[in-house]
Parts: structure tokens; sequence; C-alpha cells
């Protein structure tokens, strides 16, 4: 009877040590799976981005067939991580000659490709402005700003997680979810306009761009020519964020192939000496500067009628077409809008207003007061400069006309592709639409007379073009014009948002599409 309990005590034994074999290799089954594929996200970006090629691209900037810039690209490796440097130049010709931008951003990138610190510079004919940023705890980026009024410093929130235009596409890659259909929401921050915004990216297709590898020169003819072409895998990225949606192509290590802009610009990557060749032969060209010039009138909308001109309508109705309206300040103040119908009348303003400067007042022409580092009203030049126009008044109308007279008669009308700052716009005394308002604004806060920025269209020759002016509380908000001298201004001013740089990129979304119809 020993013999048999022996025997299934031994089966019983073998059956617990196959048992606890198969346990144990589901144990280190499951740990190698999640060791691999459930990975903590900084660990596979690390992997991930020590496969991305370093190296440098170069780019064609065009607009209506002409090549008006040159752009590149370039990514090292550095013992902390990646060096991400984008350049920009480019030319906008307009109104009988050409201005000049160029912008610089740099990106310190670590090991999992989250951003250490950053540099943009954009420098133009009103002058250089420049921000940087370094992370300085897990929750805080310290940036500093300087617009020419002297170093501002700020924080914003922070965490790993928020990118830099320029280095999302490289998490794709690295992360490998560069794969159509990918769809993820992320958080960019912006340099130009200081803020953060969220996008929803989305890898839509995949395709094969050609593009020159090789080119030779011919001293005869004193042309390049590419002598060898390059196939590039390539994936369509869409990145949307308040209604805007921009294409990009990108490459397996996400690098930019080609993008197209909203505004008509396109990038495409190309050989250095024929971009700069084309470059150079698009600067020689007189007639690129005539009249508002392409990127002006690509963006301008047919009225279909012909408007007053001089002091312009005292009243307008439009209907608005082939956009949502929704988020937009359409409705309010001298505006009325009815369903997609939008009514503008000119505002009668009383010579007095139930206050004198400065403002001490509450409400929400209080939050229209205070300096920014763009709108430096508390600067002794900004001050100095408000003083001397205001001629001493402290009647809000009577120094809001002053204002407006002045800014119309000391800048000069000129295109410029900058980020305005009043320092510099009043140091140059020049600039466009931008740079009249963000000097207006200053120097009305500047003399405690609450005034904001509003954007929109506005009618010039039968055409609705973008815009930009100043709003002023005068008991109520009235819209004036010191790029036009106008006080106040026409109907003819459609005002579409109010606010900065960061509320007026959402205009992008009405570029191309918008319809225009004078009831």
């Amino acid at each position: 009877m020993s013999g048999p309990r022996r025997s299934g005590i031994g089966r019983i034994n073998r059956r617990a040590v196959g048992w606890f074999i198969v346990a144990t290799w589901l144990v280190v089954v499951a740990a190698h799976v999640r060791r691999e594929y459930f990975k903590p996200p900084a660990v596979r970006l690390a992997e991930g981005a020590l496969a991305l090629a370093p190296g440098t691209h170069f780019y064609r900037i065009q607009m209506d067939g002409a090549t008006i810039g040159l752009a590149s690209s370039s990514m090292d490796t550095v013992p902390t991580g990646f060096t991400l440097i984008d350049q920009m130049a480019l030319d906008v010709p307009a109104l009988g000659s050409s201005q000049r931008a160029s912008a610089r951003t740099r990106v310190d990138l670590g090991r999992s490709l989250e951003v250490s610190r950053f540099e943009f510079d954009l420098e133009s004919t009103i002058g250089r402005f420049v921000v940087t940023g370094e992370v300085r705890s897990d929750s805080v980026m310290a940036i500093e700003i300087d617009a020419g009024g002297g170093v501002e410093r700020m924080e914003v929130p922070w965490n790993r997680d928020v990118a830099l235009a320029a280095a999302l596409p490289l998490r794709l890659a690295a992360s490998g979810r560069l794969r159509v259909g990918t769809e993820v929401t992320a958080t960019i921050f912006d340099p130009s306009v200081l803020e953060p915004r969220d996008v929803v990216v989305r890898v839509s297709g995949q395709d094969t761009i050609i593009v020159a590898d090789s080119v030779s020169y011919d001293p005869a003819t004193g042309v390049w020519t590419v002598t060898v072409y390059d196939t590039v895998p390539a994936w369509r990225i869409e990145e949307s964020y308040g209604g805007v949606r921009v294409s990009s192509w990108v490459d397996g290590d996400g690098r930019l192939v080609r993008a197209e802009s909203p505004l008509g610009f396109r990038i495409e990557r190309d050989a250095f000496e024929i971009t700069r060749a084309a470059w150079r032969e698009s600067q020689a060209d007189t007639t690129a500067g005539s009249g508002y010039g392409s990127l002006i009138e690509a963006t301008a909308i047919a009225a279909g009628v012909t408007l007053p001109g001089g002091a312009g309508p005292d009243r307008l109705a439009v209907r608005l077409l082939n956009v949502d309206l929704v988020g937009f300040d359409l409705d309010g103040g001298r505006q009325t809008l009815r369903g997609d119908t939008l009514v503008v009348a000119r505002e009668a303003v009383d010579p007095t207003a139930s206050y004198r400067l400065p403002y001490t007042g509450g409400g929400e022409a209080a939050g229209e007061l205070a300096a920014t580092p763009l709108i430096q009203a508390s600067d002794p030049r900004i001050v100095e400069a408000a003083r001397e126009a205001a001629g001493g008044s402290d009647a809000p109308v009577e120094v809001a006309r002053r204002l407006n007279e002045w800014v119309y008669r000391s800048l000069r009308k000129e295109l410029t592709a900058s980020v305005p700052s009043a320092i510099q716009v009043l140091e140059a005394r020049a600039g466009d639409c931008n740079e009249h308002t963000v000097l207006f604004v200053a120097m009305a806060r500047a003399l405690g007379l609450p005034a904001r920025t509003a954007v929109g269209l506005t009618y010039q020759g039968g055409r609705f073009y973008y815009h930009a002016w100043p709003e002023v509380w005068l008991d109520r908000w009235v819209a004036v014009d010191p790029t036009f001298g106008q006080f106040p201004a026409d109907a003819a001013h459609l005002r579409f948002l109010v606010g900065g740089l960061a509320r007026q990129v959402e205009l992008v979304r009405l570029i191309g599409r918008l319809e225009l119809e004078v009831l």
C-alpha cells in the first residue's frame, strides 16, 4: 500500500513542479511584456530618440510662385540630449518695397525629447523680439522677454509633456506613433505669443516625396542644377487648434519635408544652392512689391460693391458666409449679429465722458490699463510721448482724439513682418496697422485711458482686408483707427476678435474660407 501512495504523491509533486515552472514562465513573460510594451513614456521616448538621425535640411519658402525666403533646420546630439535649431529669412514685398524678417529658434531637448531650454529671436525692420525660456522645476518655465524696453520676466506653468512646435513630430517618430490614423492631443508653447495652446495632431496619410539630393554648378551659365534626386517616405500631419488647421509632411525622423500655411506660404525641402539662387532672382523683381503685395492680396475678400470713400460708411450690413462664427467677438457694442448677418453702426461720440483721466472706475475697462511685455505703458518713453500728444488734457474723448491723430501723423505706413512692441514702434516711427495699434494702446494706457486691440476686416478699394485697430473706453468701447486717421472708425471695420496675439491667431481659420455679401 505504501507504493501506490508514493506514486500518487509523486504525480502530485510533478504536477506542482510543472505548475510552478509554468507560473514562473508567465511571470517572466509578463515582466518582459510590461518592460517592453508598458514602459513609462519618457523611457520609450529616450530609447526611440536614439534612432533619430541628426543632420541639417534646407527649405525654400514660396508664395504666389515666387521664392521669398530660405529656411534651415538642424538637429545635433549633445551629452544631455539634443539641440534643434530652426532658422528662417524671408522678404515680404508690398507697398513698393520689400521688408526683411529673420527668425531663429533654438530648443534644447533632454534624452526623452523634453524641453529644457529655448531661445526665440525675431528680427525685422522695427527691431528685435527675443524670448528665452528655461525649465526651473517640473512645474515652472522661467521666461525672459526683450522687446526693446528692457528685459521683462514671467513664469508659466510647465510639465515635461509641453513641447515647442518643431519638437512635436520628433516625439511622434521616437514614440513609434508616426502611423496613419494616430491622433494625439498635445500642448505646444508658442514663444511668439507667449502662451501655450492645446492642439490635436493627426497622422492622416503617407506618401513619397521627391527632393533634391545633389546639385552641380555650371560656370558657363552660372546655374545650379539638380544631379541626383532622392525619394523620401513622408507622413502627413494635421494640427488643429482653435478652428485653425495646419498641414505638413515629415519624414521618418519627424523632420519637416513640406508645409503649407493658411496664409499662402509653401515650404519645401530643397538644396541650399538652388534655393538661394531662386531667392536672389526673386529679389531682383522690382514689380513684386507693387500694391499691397501678394501676402495681403492673397487674403483679401471681394466686397462685390463700392462703398463710400473718405470718412467711410456710418452703417453697414454684411452676411458672413462659409465659416463657423462660434467663438468670435462679433456681437456687442456697435456690432449686432443675427444669424449670419452682421450690422455695424459707427458710434456717435459725445464730447464729454463721465470720468476724468486717469480712469479709476472698475468693471471691464479696468482690465485694459495694465502694461504688458509688448504694450510697455509704464515705460518713461511711452509716458513722455503720450503726455506730449495729449497736450495736458485729462478729458478722455479729447485725449483719445489727440492720440489717434498723433499716431496717424507720426508713423510711416510700412508693411512689417514683426511681433510689434510699443517701444520699438515709437523709436522706428513706422509700421502697419499692428504697429499703429500697439503704440496707440500703450500711450492710452500710460495716461490711464483704457484701450484694447480689435482685429477683423476693413474695406479698401473694393475689397476687405485683415486689419487691426484700437478700441477706447469712453463710457463704452469706441473703435478708432490711427492707421487711417479715423475717429471714430467707420462702419466698414468688422470686428472679429478682441485681444492680444494669442487670440489674433484665430483669424487664420477665416482665411481662404470666409465670404462676404454686403447687403
